[in-house]
């Protein structure tokens, strides 16, 4: 059993969603979250609007699932970054589950 946990902005919810779907996951959670990003060693060209922590409004799941889903989500999300015009990605971890009563 794995733990997976997939990060991104709150306006990719219904495609990763999609996703879920397309890959077998069944059961899932999901919680919004603010995101930080530090641009405080950017070059003062590249960071425009010259702050040095930018919030995102961001969408945090995870999922217990076997090790087959794991690889079909990797394998979605892969073909859906590619085809993204802007910098922000969708990110995924996966944790082993080595012991859990409820599984």
């Amino acid at each position: 059993m794995k733990l997976l946990v997939i990060t991104a902005i709150r306006e990719y919810k219904k495609d990763i969603l999609k996703m879920f779907r397309a890959a077998g996951v069944k059961n899932f959670s999901y919680r919004e979250v603010t995101g930080f990003q530090d641009n405080s060693g950017d070059e003062v060209g590249l960071n425009w609007f010259a702050s040095e922590m930018n919030e995102n409004e961001s969408i945090l799941f995870y999922a217990f699932v076997n090790k087959e889903i794991v690889e079909s989500f990797f394998n979605l999300t892969d073909v859906y970054n590619s085809k993204q015009g802007n910098e922000s990605r969708i990110h995924i971890a996966v944790l082993n589950i080595e012991k859990s009563n409820n599984l």
